[in-house]
């Protein structure tokens, strides 16, 4: 029998995709963060995070599996015993430029894949470095991209008031994601998962409710300093997801801007008040 734990012969798996950056994505993804939708034009610089709109995984609908994702075990581990997966954080950097109308190509690997028993249960921690840069160019982007499988849920996920309690920040949104929002960011990035549309399949993995996707709020945290600082420019932006939030429920986003050299603290507290995702960008 395979051993279940050990995931080592993952790492070094390696992909490419090529996409052309066209500006109907970036205009819808204006529209997504309630911004003015520009009119982009060739040569136009693509916001940040805006990446993750491009080199979409095309699976046919008979390939998907049960969660709404593109069936494991091609590129990412299967994991059958661990069904359950979620965007756990990012940490990526900006060496260049992506603009309207470069052809892109995408180099992923699988750099790292740690099981671990936690109190949760078994966790399975895989990291996939992507590359992003023009056919022989130079590296223009980089997202390490970590996912978590977790094992099917046993019962109700608790939701009390226990987690680390979040200050106020000097700069603060109060927001709600409702299900057209889900909808929309869901559509934008051809995101099958349906934890974030279909609440009783939600209900059945142990949450309350829809759960607001965690590259939205990480989004929603570098709209917080573009709304402050409109000219700001990343050169690294990090994030890593500690609760969820859920759909129609009010959160908080907040953000401390300190000395350049150290950047700005940013972070979601959910309605009791809790750190549901915490992030640092770096500007130029």
């Amino acid at each position: 029998m395979a051993d279940q734990t050990d995931f080592s012969g993952v790492v070094g798996r390696e992909r490419t995709a090529f996409d052309t950056v066209t500006a109907g994505p970036l205009q819808r993804f204006c529209a997504v963060l309630d911004r003015e939708v520009p009119h982009f034009s060739p040569g136009d610089a693509v916001p940040p995070l805006a990446h993750w709109l491009f080199f979409l995984d095309a699976a046919r609908q008979s390939e998907l599996g049960p969660d709404g994702h593109a069936a494991r075990g091609d590129f990412l581990p299967a994991a059958p015993h661990l069904p359950r997966r979620m965007w756990a954080g990012s940490r990526i950097s900006f060496p260049g430029v992506l603009r309207v109308g470069m052809t892109l190509r995408r180099h992923s690997r699988i750099a790292a894949a740690h099981y671990k028993v936690g109190a949760s249960g078994p966790l399975l921690f895989v990291t996939v470095r992507h590359e992003i840069a023009e056919e022989g160019g130079p590296i223009l982007l980089v997202d390490e991209h970590d996912i978590v499988y977790r094992a099917a849920a046993s019962a109700p996920a608790r939701h009390d008031d226990a987690g680390e309690q979040a200050p106020s920040g000097p700069w603060r949104r109060e927001m709600a994601a409702d299900e057209t929002l889900l909808f929309r960011y869901s559509a934008l990035t051809f995101n099958g998962h349906r934890i974030h549309y279909d609440r009783d399949y939600a209900v059945s993995e142990g949450y309350a409710g829809l759960i607001v996707h965690g590259p939205l709020l990480a989004t929603l945290l570098v709209d917080l300093i573009w709304r402050n600082r409109p000219q700001a420019v990343l050169t690294s932006y990090a994030f890593r997801a500690h609760r969820p939030i859920l759909c129609n429920e009010p959160f908080f986003l907040n953000g401390l801007p300190g000395k350049p050299e150290s950047g700005i603290e940013l972070w979601t507290a959910d309605r009791a008040g809790r750190k549901a995702m915490t992030a640092q960008a770096v500007l130029a």
